[in-house]
């Protein structure tokens, strides 16, 4: 969805408030793709700060569908945010072209599903868990151990005392 912002760069002192619905439907990135099941429509606030700058200020909150970090069960993650951005007019953002901050300006129009994806990469979580002590899956047998244990010997021995384990292992064949 595109906003003309052509009122509010060009007029000094230009205030409004509008609801923007969001057309994503799923936001794709390094991590996967995660579509989206929930949004609520976009709160924006646009106010002039001088000459071809304005300042946007926007509330939403998304469920995405995405898995567990642990055991891959599927998660429906809530992503809240709260943004405020500077936009500029074409004339002025066009000297900071190679930077990539102002890739939702599309001339004076204001592309709000960009913007959108913006914000949700930059406040996706580093790690989702389908609840707080998820423990995972067996690393043998892939059983998921939220549901009970399931017998696999998981001892992993700590490499740094290899060289001592060794030497048992020599006194030991020495013996017999």
């Amino acid at each position: 969805m595109l906003i003309n912002l052509t009122d509010v760069l060009t007029s000094e002192g230009k205030e409004e408030r509008l609801q923007a619905e969001v057309e994503l439907t799923d936001i794709h990135c390094k991590m996967g793709d995660f579509p989206i099941l929930e949004k609520t429509p976009l709160n924006l606030t646009l106010k002039n700060l001088g000459v071809n700058k304005a300042s946007i200020e926007g509330r939403m909150e998304l469920v995405l569908a995405m898995n567990c970090d642990r055991c891959l069960k599927d998660v429906h993650q809530k992503i809240a945010f709260h943004f405020v951005r500077e936009a500029e007019g074409p004339d002025a953002y066009q000297e900071r072209e190679k930077d990539d901050e102002q890739n939702f300006m599309l001339g004076y129009q204001l592309d709000v599903d960009g913007l959108i994806k913006n914000e949700c990469l930059m406040n996706l979580p580093t790690k989702v868990l389908c609840k707080p002590d998820c423990k995972g899956i067996c690393i043998k047998c892939g059983k998921d151990l939220n549901t009970g244990e399931c017998g696999c010997d998981t001892f992993v021995p700590d490499p740094r005392m290899a060289g001592i384990k060794d030497i048992f292992n020599a006194a030991k064949s020495e013996a017999e």
